[in-house]
């Protein structure tokens, strides 16, 4: 550093004697900042769980090659904001400190795995990226992308990763696979080829058996003396699809997994590093070899990273909103964006095989809600134009069904709608003219108006742009089997795509803004996959609508809350201090819903159900039956006169009713007769009553409170001994169907109320922790009476209503559930059972496998 600095100074004298001394201060500040810049900086994992081991990555330097040019690349070509570059260098720093040190002198071969979470279309592969070109300027020198499973999803991420990384500095590079859309990895006839030592090597291989086949092969025929010195990234995008081990016996492996496995197995310095948004199948893997076993799986056990959402991210949350602090007082950043329209069961069935014999006769018919859709997304491509954007991808996505045969009738079918009404489309006055007119003012009065800093489009705006848009659009399947497929690699494409399963993983959909979408499916991950209208929506964060039908927006609601859970997890467990091998991220089960295909939950085990550091609560009710809510009311009556019977009222409390100390008989007793929606699957007798049986000292003895509003209507029938009550108002999301949502029924104060402290703010965790410490390990009951009608507060300016009125048979007994403890001492969610083999196990094995032995000799 002294000596560049003595350079500089030598050169600033030779143009100008004593140039140095006049600019000393800026030549001192130049060498503090450059300075910084090498410092060794500790990179915190804040969102990591993780193994242990001595840190050895500090963060890109000046001198590095790949990263700044990635950086440079990002945010002067493609224009990014800085702050989320930023971000993806922080989170990348993060991942790449995780990696094996590849320089480490006294480790010259080691194995690394590792599980990197992020969001569905959230930039997943920016990160992938990053991780690249730092993990090469700290030392690695060959990456291998474990790509999709067609030559689509390689030639995509390829194609990204050539012009984001190769392209910045190709004299340093050797590209060992075509950036041809069917040319997949060959090993070289002359034998091995991973010797380019004095370049950085990069392999896109499709999840095939035969490119992975090859990829063995090259590695077998490498020289051991090169292999030996190379360090290897293994990066395997959407490693829950076809690298997690699906068949079904733990020994005979599915051909894919096998590949891989084999490939990291012969590998002497490997790291494996999986990337998912959706880790349901990669989190049941066991991480212990099976008795006989070889190979290890690909289980994470030295890292599970999940990566922080940016801000301008439009996913789950954004749809259905967060959880409410204190559902008496909503924000509207609660309550998600009215942007889902309904397509009704009659619909469906003109649009949908309903059968696999079906599907070869089956001839779909244009419906109100498509041709909705199609007019709303001509309105948005034409107010894209108006915006001055018309020189960017637009896309409508229609996925109605499994089928092939279906895909090539729905678009013919679209394509033909189309042609047929294009001159009444751009004619402001026509029949179909004024409906767009209506969907365009209503759908622009749908959403707050900060939503976007893009301008209003006017209806007059809008037809002037309409005869260009139709101009340009085309109607490409995309499936398998389809020869007209999206390229988004030229100009500017407007398309309405139809396709299948191969749009539901990986394939990007460039300026998606609308999604028409029928195809259900029962498993966690390949649903929330199809959610392809996930992703960044620069200058029309406004336009994007969704048309799928009810059961499924309810489908999704319920996985959003679940997506968050095992991020939640994570992050718990980060806070213990918990390694990947101490843990199994939990996912709770939605009735009617698959977690993943049951061939890849082979090491899940249903293990006893724990609520230990949890808080539960009811927020979905069958409003309409009124036996079920009156009998529930008598249930929570019922419970409230036995401890008032028993002198259990806590008299100090004078502003709030409360008993202390109501034995575990009378809990067990309402909860037999208070009937749950069965929706709430870890509230149902079946699961809770065996918890609150399983002989723990701290379910002895509960407390219960009745939560009231201040300004609440008094309830027409008395509470048992608690006589007539306040009632809340909780009104319901509007369109959740024959069962009431709510949403959300407890405020985070609650969690408080058997505290006779200072009222305390603070997050949930927070204030579950202040009330242990004062009360101590006793569980709380809470008991809600909501008000029937229970009408919701007008929207405030700019916003749509999302709620409308509960407009129950009676009035509803919700009820929430505050639990002592620690949520990491178990759990009866689905989970990889963390046991390897213990000398007992090994013991009983040998002693089994000598009397089968012994027996064979005798006969």
């Amino acid at each position: 550093m002294d000596a560049a600095v003595d350079n500089v100074r030598n050169g600033l004298d030779v143009l100008v004697a004593g140039l140095s001394n006049q600019l000393d201060a800026e030549i001192r500040e130049a060498r503090e900042i450059v300075a910084r810049q090498f410092e060794k900086i500790e990179i915190l994992h804040t969102h990591s769980v993780i193994r242990r081991k001595v840190q050895w990555y500090f963060g890109p330097v000046p001198t590095d090659l790949h990263w700044p040019a990635v950086r440079g690349f990002l945010l002067n070509e493609k224009n990014w904001p800085k702050d989320d570059i930023d971000g993806i260098d922080a989170a990348s720093n993060e991942v790449v400190s995780l990696l094996e040190n590849p320089a480490d002198p006294d480790r010259p071969q080691f194995s690394c795995r590792g599980l990197v979470v992020g969001y569905v279309q959230s930039g997943k592969t920016a990160n992938m990226t990053a991780v690249i070109a730092k993990a090469l300027d700290a030392g690695y020198d060959t990456i291998i992308i474990l790509a999709g499973l067609t030559n689509k999803l390689r030639m995509q991420t390829q194609d990204r990763l050539f012009k984001d990384l190769v392209v910045r500095n190709p004299m340093n590079w050797q590209v060992l696979t075509s950036n041809e859309m069917d040319r997949d990895f060959r090993a070289p006839p002359q034998g091995g080829f991973l010797s380019h030592s004095d370049k950085a090597q990069l392999a896109v291989i499709k999840k095939n058996v035969s490119p992975l086949r090859e990829l063995k092969w090259a590695i077998e025929r490498t020289l051991p003396a090169v292999l030996e010195r190379l360090r290897i990234l293994v990066i395997d995008d959407e490693c829950d699809q076809a690298s997690v081990n699906a068949a079904r016996g733990e020994l005979d492996m599915t051909a894919i997994n096998q590949r891989i496995r084999e490939i990291l197995s012969i590998l002497p310095a490997v790291t494996y590093v999986g990337y998912t948004a959706t880790p349901f199948a990669n989190v049941l893997i066991n991480p212990y070899r099976a008795d006989g076993q070889s190979l290890d799986d690909l289980y994470p056990r030295d890292f599970i990273t999940a990566l922080p959402k940016a801000e301008r991210y439009f996913g789950t949350e954004k749809l259905f909103g967060r959880t409410p602090a204190d559902p008496e007082n909503l924000r509207p950043e609660e309550e998600g964006l009215d942007m889902i329209r309904n397509v009704p069961p009659e619909d469906e069935a003109l649009l949908q095989p309903g059968s696999r014999r079906e599907r070869d006769l089956f001839q779909p018919g244009v419906t109100p809600s498509l041709e909705s859709a199609i007019l709303y997304f001509l309105s948005c491509c034409a107010a894209r134009c108006a915006r001055g954007d018309s020189e960017q991808h637009m896309s409508m996505l229609v996925h109605t069904s499994a089928y092939v045969t279906a895909h090539e009738r729905i678009a013919a079918l679209i394509q033909g709608w189309v042609d047929v009404n294009r001159a009444d489309i751009v004619v402001r006055n026509s029949a179909l003219g004024q409906r767009i007119t209506e969907i365009w003012n209503d759908e622009s009065s749908r959403l707050p108006s900060e939503i976007t800093d893009a301008p209003h489009v006017s209806i007059h705006e809008l037809f002037n742009h309409l005869p260009v848009v139709l101009a340009r659009l085309e109607f490409p399947v995309e499936n398998g089997a389809s020869e007209d497929r999206i390229d988004y690699s030229g100009p500017p494409r407007t398309y309405i795509v139809v396709g299948g399963s191969i749009l539901a993983r990986g394939l990007t959909l460039e300026g998606l803004m609308v999604s028409y979408f029928l195809r259900t499916a029962n498993q966690y991950d390949t649903l929330l996959q199809m959610g392809r209208w996930f992703g960044y929506r620069p200058r029309y964060e406004d336009l994007p609508r969704i048309w799928m039908p009810e059961e499924l927006k309810l489908r999704f609601r319920a996985l959003a809350a679940i997506e968050q859970e095992i991020r939640d997890d994570i992050d718990q467990y980060r806070l213990r201090d918990l390694t990947p091998m101490d843990i199994a991220v939990r996912i709770r089960a939605i009735p009617g819903m698959a977690i993943t295909a049951a061939s890849k939950m082979r090491a899940a085990r249903q293990s006893a159900v724990s609520y230990w550091g949890t808080h539960r609560q009811t927020f979905r009710f069958a409003h309409r039956d009124r036996a079920l809510l009156e009998r529930n009311w008598a249930a929570g009556a019922e419970l409230v006169s036995r401890a008032e019977a028993l002198g259990l009222r806590d008299t100090e409390a004078v502003d709030r009713k409360l008993w202390l100390g109501v034995p575990k008989s009378s809990i067990r007793r309402f909860f037999e007769s208070y009937r749950i929606e069965r929706t709430h699957t870890d509230l149902l007798p079946n699961m809770l009553i065996p918890f609150l049986e399983g002989g723990d000292p701290r379910l002895e003895s509960w407390n219960v409170g009745i939560v009231e509003s201040g300004r609440g209507k008094l309830s027409e029938e008395a509470f048992g001994a608690a006589g007539v009550v306040k009632m809340v108002r909780r009104a319901k999301l509007k369109d959740s169907g024959a069962v009431a949502d709510i949403k959300a029924l407890m405020s985070k104060g609650d969690l408080l109320f058997d505290y006779n402290g200072t009222k305390i703010d603070g997050d949930w965790e927070q204030l579950k922790s202040i009330r242990s410490s004062s009360v101590g390990p006793l569980p709380l009951l809470l008991l809600y009476p909501i008000e029937r009608q229970s009408t919701p507060e007008p929207p405030r300016p700019g916003r749509v209503a999302v709620r409308e009125a509960l407009d129950a048979a009676y009035d509803v007994l919700g009820i929430g559930l505050i639990f002592p403890g620690s949520v990491t001492e178990g759990g009866n969610f689905i989970s990889v059972e963390l046991r390897p083999i213990s000398a007992e196990d090994i013991a009983e094995i040998e002693a089994e496998e000598a009397a089968q032995a012994e027996a064979a000799g005798v006969r």
